[in-house]
């Protein structure tokens, strides 16, 4: 009786270690390749989003070149900072020639201002003068005097797809803002009559070349100032889309 319990004992365990090798046997191997699709299917995932580069770098710096708009020109920041987008393009062109050949209107005619949408309004080389400055239309039409196919008029776009979008692809990108940079009071501005109808101005205008940027700050080539000048990122969007979102820059020519 003894013998036959432990012969039962002996041929239960022998059963037992061989249902546990089948099991294992079974059941391994569709795990394994449960983990494999997963690790298939990541990989699928994430691919698209390096390839597409959807988030943009966390900085850019060009080195475009720097000129000022003093002395010659105190009221020529825009024809200055599109000299030095032409001259980055490689295009040979000085301030000054820009400040002869941008279209030039009367500061004031018949009881109606000059419109900067559609040329240079009064003196650019005068302050005893009265003068005050043009916007984005005529000086990408001047720009285009140079490079036909290659200057690109993206005003009106978000700062985004209009500024960083080029910094992005190596190309500057001439804007225009006011000379602190941020945004200004209400009272800084004044509504002119022209034969086009109302334009909203400040006399704190100013026109710079976009350089770079970081994660806070936004970098230009100040015609006042210095190469590569850092503002307040924030702040300097601000005062540019206070001033109708205006931006030129380069297209690459395949």
């Amino acid at each position: 009786m003894q013998a036959f319990r432990i012969h039962g004992l002996r041929l239960f365990f022998i059963l037992s270690v061989a249902c546990a090798v089948l099991f294992v046997t079974l059941h391994l191997p569709a795990h394994e390749t449960k983990k494999t699709e997963c690790a298939v299917t990541n990989a699928a995932y994430k691919t698209p989003l390096h390839e597409n580069h959807v988030a943009r770098e966390k900085s850019v710096l060009i080195h475009a070149p720097h000129i000022r708009q003093n002395p010659e020109l105190p009221r020529g920041c825009e024809v200055t900072s599109l000299a030095m987008l032409l001259q980055q393009a490689g295009v040979s062109v000085d301030k000054m020639e820009l400040a002869r050949n941008i279209h030039h209107v009367p500061y004031r005619q018949n009881q109606r201002f000059g419109n900067p949408h559609e040329g240079f309004v009064g003196s650019m080389e005068h302050l005893h003068e009265h003068g005050y400055g043009v916007y984005h239309e005529p000086l990408a039409r001047l720009g285009r005097d140079y490079l036909p196919e290659a200057v690109v008029d993206l005003s009106g776009k978000s700062f985004d797809d209009a500024v960083l979008a080029q910094l992005q692809k190596g190309k500057p990108v001439v804007v225009i803002t006011n000379a602190h940079f941020r945004p200004l009071s209400e009272h800084a501005f004044q509504y002119w009559r022209t034969d086009a109808g109302t334009v909203k101005i400040t006399y704190q205008e100013h026109a710079v070349l976009v350089t770079g940027y970081d994660q806070n700050h936004i970098v230009f080539n100040d015609p006042l100032g210095k190469k590569n000048t850092a503002a307040d990122r924030k702040a300097f969007i601000k005062s540019w889309e206070q001033m109708g979102r205006q931006a030129i820059s380069i297209q690459h020519l395949a």
